[in-house]
This record gives C-alpha cells, sequence and structure tokens, in this order.
C-alpha cells in the first residue's frame, strides 16, 4: 500500500466513526476513494466499503461415524432424528411418510420414496446415510437409495465399499452423468457424510442463462466438482437440458434396501447474478441499475450530514455518491462546497493551516481518484488549488 492508498485508508477509517456513523449500509470502514471504481459490470468499486457485510453464522460441528453433528445457526433442519412431521409421501396421493423412525435416524420400510414437504432452491445440504451393516447383494443391489435434488437430480447412495458398479451409478454420483472422482466410502453399517452445493439451471424465454452445477463432497472429499447439470436424471436416459422451477422438494429414494439416514438440513444460497444477485460480473443494464440505487441509498446518508460549521463530511459523502452514480444537482453542489472549502483553507492564518495537513492530503486524495476515474476533469480547479497549497507548505516532499 503506497502513502496515498494509506493516508486514505487512515482517514476513512476517522471519517466512518467521527463523521457518517450507522447508514443504510450498517457501520461504514474500511477505506473511502480506494479500490477502482465501478464499472459496466460490477456495481461496487474494489475493496467497497458501502458493499453489505456477510451475514454472521455460528459454525456447527462436524459428525463422526457414531454421533451426527450440529448443523450451523443459519440451517433449516429438514430431520433430527425425532419425527417426519417435515415429510410426506413422494407418490401421487401424498399423505403421510411411513418410514421408521428410531434412535436418531430413518430407515426405508419399503412404502415408497419420501419428499420433503417444503420446497426450496439453490442450496447447501447436508445429509448422512448408511448402508445395513450387513452385506446383501452386489453392484446396485447393496444398499441402493438416492437423494433428489428438487426431485428432479439424483445424488446416487449406494454401497460401493468393495463392490464395484458402473461408474456413473457410484456413490456421490449425479447419477448416469458423472461418475464421482473418488470413492471414499466407510464400512457399510457407518454413516456416510455428503456435503452438496446445488445450483440449479436457470433460463429465460426459452435460453439458458446458467445451466446449473452440483458439487459433492463425500466424508470431506471432492467427489463432483462443480459439475454442470444437463437437465434432470433418470435411469437408462440421457439428461436432456431444460428449465428447473424456482423450488422444488428434497426427495429421498425407496429402493426396496433398508438404507438409513440422519441429520438432513440445508442453508439456502443468495441468489447469482444472472437472476438478480448483485456479486460477480453482471449485465450492464443490472449493473447500472444497482449502481443508481446504492447512489441514491449514500445520498440519503448525505443529507443527515449537513452541518453549516463543517461542510467536509457531507461534501466527501455527496462526493461519494458520484462514484456509482452521475447526478448534476449533487455535481453541482460538491463543486461548490469543493471550491468553498479551499477558499476557506487559503483565508486561514499559516499556523491555522499547517494543522489541516492530514485533512488537505487526504482530501485531495479523494479529488484525484475522482480524476483518474473520469468523474472530475483533469482540470478539476479545487484539485489545483490544494497542488499549490500542498505545495507551498513542502507537504509534497518525502521524509
Amino acid at each position: 500500500m503506497n502513502d496515498l492508498a494509506m493516508a486514505l485508508y487512515r482517514f476513512a477509517a476517522v471519517s466512518a466513526l467521527t463523521f457518517f456513523g450507522a447508514t443504510s449500509y450498517g457501520v461504514l470502514s474500511g477505506p473511502v476513494f480506494y479500490g477502482d471504481a465501478p464499472d459496466d459490470h460490477h456495481p461496487w468499486a474494489v475493496h467497497d466499503r458501502n458493499r453489505p457485510q456477510p451475514k454472521i453464522v455460528t459454525p456447527g460441528t462436524f459428525s463422526s461415524p457414531d454421533q451426527a453433528g450440529k448443523p450451523p445457526s443459519d440451517a433449516i433442519v429438514l430431520f433430527d432424528g425425532s419425527d417426519l412431521s417435515q415429510w410426506e409421501s413422494a407418490g401421487r396421493n401424498g399423505g403421510p411418510a411411513k418410514w421408521l423412525v428410531k434412535d436418531g435416524y430413518m430407515e426405508v420400510t419399503k412404502t415408497g420414496d419420501i419428499r420433503t414437504k417444503e420446497k426450496f432452491g439453490d442450496c447447501q445440504l447436508h445429509v448422512e446415510w448408511a448402508a445395513p451393516a450387513k452385506v446383501q447383494g452386489d453392484s446396485q443391489g447393496r444398499g441402493n437409495s438416492g437423494i433428489f435434488l428438487m426431485g428432479r437430480v439424483e445424488i446416487q447412495v449406494l454401497d460401493v465399499y468393495n463392490n464395484p458398479t458402473y461408474a456413473d451409478g457410484g456413490a456421490g454420483s449425479v447419477y448416469g452423468v458423472h461418475p464421482p472422482m473418488a470413492n471414499a466410502l466407510r464400512p457399510p453399517g457407518e454413516f456416510q457424510v455428503y456435503d452438496i452445493v446445488f445450483r440449479r439451471p436457470v433460463y429465460k424465454d426459452g435460453q439458458v442463462l446458467d445451466p446449473g452445477y452440483v458439487t459433492v463432497f463425500v466424508n470431506g472429499v471432492l467427489a463432483q466438482d462443480h459439475a454442470v447439470l444437463e437437465g434432470g436424471t433418470g435411469h437408462m436416459g440421457r439428461s436432456k437440458p431444460g428449465p428447473f422451477p424456482e423450488k422444488g422438494p428434497l426427495q429421498l429414494q425407496d429402493h426396496g434396501n433398508p438404507t438409513r439416514f440422519r441429520n438432513i438440513w440445508y442453508r439456502e444460497l443468495p441468489p447469482r447474478a444472472v437472476e438478480g444477485g448483485t456479486d460477480g460480473w453482471l449485465s450492464v443494464e443490472a449493473t447500472m441499475t444497482k449502481r443508481k440505487a446504492i447512489a441514491s441509498d449514500i445520498r440519503k446518508d448525505a443529507e443527515a450530514l449537513k452541518d453549516s460549521s463543517n461542510s467536509l463530511p457531507y461534501m466527501l459523502r455527496l462526493m461519494e455518491s458520484l462514484v456509482y452514480e452521475k447526478d448534476e444537482s449533487a455535481y453541482s453542489q460538491v463543486i461548490q462546497m469543493a471550491e468553498q472549502y479551499v477558499t476557506n483553507l487559503k483565508n486561514l492564518p499559516v499556523d491555522n493551516l499547517k494543522t489541516k495537513k492530514d485533512e488537505v492530503l487526504n482530501v485531495n486524495g479523494a479529488f484525484k481518484y475522482m480524476i483518474r476515474f473520469k468523474i472530475f476533469p483533469d482540470s478539476f480547479a479545487p484539485s489545483t488549488g490544494l497542488d499549490q497549497i500542498i505545495k507551498a507548505q513542502g507537504w509534497d516532499k518525502r521524509r
């Protein structure tokens, strides 16, 4: 970080605490007029202090083969080992789920697939399962079940511990599409842990915007690495690309084997850029819409900083809004205040001016930022005026 950047960073910290306080973005912190400005595809500046902070999530605990762990604080628990109140029969007529619940797990009872009553889309999903300890059958006939994301995409459940089967049908496979990259199963009878990140396909007007992806960890070992989806999955049939609904149920398969499940939960994921999210590469239209909204919020924040005895905080916050959106009224106000600021400095006694060194350097750094990103013209008079003051005081010389 160079001297100017460090100065601006220090100025930002002081400004955030002294001038701005709580805003529509929360408590502002971090550098002001610092990283690269927003562009046509990114509504936020680099290191943007206006960018929303991540939500606070208390981590859960890891599971062991003998004991289920605890989900993170924002997880939506679908099965905690006590009952099937959040599940129903996946048959045509629905009805109560009839699987056995015992000792903290549920077990397939040859009564058909079950599904969640709740529907959801993009998620981080956690599922634990165990094949029967008594080994019977081989290939697809051993501990067979399945986890159907949105009821459409099957992540295979199968005892493949010393049990070869077709590659795209093993545990951790996207059934019939993507074989797992590794077979990381524990022995039968022990609980296996699946952690899945699912992004559904997104279409608009019949055109694919995002084909969808799935990432799967089996007992902590990566089995699917952001694997592209090709539509729903099925037995012996090629998947066909197509749109998904926004939400769907999680479905567990009854394949005739007494497979057990426990500790099932999910976390909703934020929307991707193609469906309204503001992180990542956005379209020009979406970027400009978001930049306009950010600028509007900053201008509202600036209004609370108006002070006839000290216009600097208001000027800087209003000036910051121009980074996101051109606004003639805000621009005119900033120019007027900037010119008055320089005039006031020039009228200060020398001893008083010396106390303003850090402030002057920081404000001029903000002006230079605006010039660099073509928000102010190269010939911006207030910056020229501050350059003159800085040079006259010898503040431009390194020590």
